[in-house]
């Protein structure tokens, strides 16, 4: 089987008809509708050949620089595996070295990352402000808290003063009312006391006395009860003035304090001094893995110039190659699956080659050169412009 048979398989299928395609790998010259009298394509013929011979020219140009450099790789791993032990041991150690390392910065960018770089930039920026920030928004939350708790206490003796001052002005309204009922009542008993005493001529002298004394008594009594509940009155009021007072002092430090964290969480970019203190510790966490990352990347990069260093003296053409292939140094069976894959790769290219030098230009040529045979009156002209494109196929 050929090269392109393995490449297309389906192509020699003939009997599904969906596969009923010319053998697009054959190169196929037709003269049958060419008028070779006919100047314009007589050269359009001869053009499109050329330019064949050409493109395979390049084409074989490109191949033989990949081919080179193959064979060149081949050779580079004949090198390495007749080194002395000592001198295989000495790449074979920086070989490992380079795998720890670059194990190292894979496990880096494999990590999740607590902080996005945007986060990370910003708390670089504020470095040196940010614990003292901490310390700001801490002090400023507690006594926003402290705040809360005072004017939550003022609010409750406000509520307590104006439910006792409610109760003072019913026991003033009250005594107001007792005091009208109890004159009503003496005024109605010293009105009894005389009717009996000129209408019945009855002796009504302690009755005076009596209702009298009750009158003062309960006149007294209401009195000093309105008295009280006035002076208590009083100072309820006072007591409620002050507490307005109070809240609003409270209230502007707490206006104030909500303002200073309104900005201390806008310039911090954060909701709380809690999620200030974790940002600046996984920033911190953060900028320690970068800078085991970057002590790792300067070691690979040392370690990866000492083994290009090694190799150079050893005259290998292109060490660079192998600090991406360092597990060949290190496992003779990837050794050989790195040899295998490159004569793989060489023969390819061999085909490659072959294909375009003998069917792609080769071809080409012949075709060329049995035009100019068969039509001897063209064949200067056709050689002329043959000759120079053979000096760079050449």
């Amino acid at each position: 089987m050929s090269f392109f048979d393995k490449i297309f398989p389906w192509r020699k299928n003939q009997e599904d008809p969906m596969y009923e395609i010319d053998d697009w790998n054959e190169i196929v010259y037709d003269r049958d509708d060419l008028q070779i009298n006919d100047k314009q394509q007589r050269e359009d013929y001869i053009k499109g050949c050329l330019e064949q011979i050409a493109e395979a020219s390049t084409e074989l140009e490109n191949l033989k620089h990949e081919y080179n450099m193959v064979t060149s790789y081949l050779k580079d791993m004949e090198e390495i595996e007749s080194l002395p032990e000592e001198e295989m041991l000495l790449l074979q150690s920086y070989a490992r070295r380079i795998e720890e390392l670059s194990d190292k910065q894979s496990d880096y960018t494999r990590r999740e990352r607590k902080l996005d770089e945007a986060k990370y930039r910003q708390m670089e920026r504020m470095e040196d402000e940010v614990q003292e920030g901490c310390e700001k928004l801490l002090k400023a939350e507690e006594y926003q808290e402290l705040i809360k708790r005072d004017l939550k206490r003022l609010d409750g003796e406000k509520q307590a003063y104006q439910y006792r001052k409610a109760e003072l002005q019913h026991i003033l309204e009250d005594s107001r009312s007792m005091a009208i009922i109890c004159t009503i009542a003496v005024i109605i008993c010293i009105l009894v006391l005389l009717i009996l005493q000129y209408g019945f001529s009855m002796n009504t002298g302690i009755g005076y006395v009596a209702a009298a004394a009750l009158g003062a008594a309960a006149i007294t009594a209401v009195f000093l009860k309105y008295n009280n509940a006035s002076e208590e009155l009083s100072r309820v009021e006072n007591g409620i003035g002050r507490i307005i007072r109070l809240q609003n002092t409270v209230k502007i430090r707490y206006v104030n304090n909500t303002h200073l964290l309104d900005y201390l969480y806008m310039k911090y970019q954060v909701s709380s001094a809690r999620e200030l203190q974790k940002d600046y510790q996984d920033y911190q966490q953060e900028r320690e893995e970068r800078e085991r990352y970057y002590s790792a990347e300067k070691d690979l990069d040392e370690c990866q110039k000492d083994l290009i260093h090694e190799l150079r003296r050893f005259q290998i053409q292109d060490p660079m190659i192998w600090i991406h292939q360092t597990r060949g140094l290190l496992d003779k069976k990837e050794m050989v699956e790195i040899r295998h894959s490159l004569i793989i790769r060489r023969q390819s290219l061999r085909r490659r080659m072959d294909y375009n030098k003998e069917v792609v230009a080769g071809k080409a040529q012949d075709e060329i050169k049995d035009l100019a045979k068969k039509y001897p009156r063209y064949a200067r002209e056709i050689m002329d412009t043959v000759d120079e494109y053979e000096k760079d196929f050449s």
